[in-house]
């Protein structure tokens, strides 16, 4: 999948399936992993390590502007037709362009294309994630009970989309 084209400013913007470890994405995942360490209960952060990124299951996604990474995304395959979204980032200098829909539309683009019927994520409570929180349900997310191997936590809150 290579998703590219020109933001309203006229920067070229590229969603590609890429390895979670390229060299010159270091900053998404420091930025990523600072964030979720923030304001959330080390036993209540489900984001996946960076190595974790690389399996049969999880097609992993980088977002470049002008060839600069500056947002990433990941799809777990739960089961044939259910999957996750991870690692759902957009670096904070960037934020305020539309990357984060573009992204979200891009990867629930490729879930309907790869035969995926629904998808969830998990996030935070935390005042930090009310921006996330919204972004989804203006997708169509709603919020549903644990999923997968989740447990009910009081940090987190489960949405799911039927594609």
């Amino acid at each position: 999948m290579n998703r590219g084209a020109a933001s309203p400013d006229g920067t070229q913007i590229v969603l590609a399936l890429e390895t979670p470890l390229a060299e010159d994405i270091g900053l998404l995942f420091a930025r990523h992993t600072a964030d979720m360490h923030a304001d959330t209960p080390a036993e209540s952060i489900h984001m996946l390590p960076r190595e974790a990124l690389i399996s049969p299951s999880i097609d992993f996604f980088v977002m470049r502007a002008e060839g600069v990474p500056v947002g990433m995304g990941a799809i777990k395959r739960l089961t044939r037709t259910h999957g996750e979204l991870k690692s759902m980032h957009i670096l904070a200098e960037q934020r305020g362009r539309g990357l984060s829909r573009r992204l979200l539309n891009g990867l629930i683009a490729y879930a309907r294309q790869t035969g995926l019927q629904r998808l969830s994520l998990e996030t935070g409570v935390q005042p930090t994630f009310v921006a996330a929180r919204a972004l989804y349900t203006a997708f169509g997310f709603a919020e549903c009970p644990p999923f997968g191997d989740y447990r009910a936590d009081p940090n987190s809150v489960f949405m799911t989309l039927e594609l």
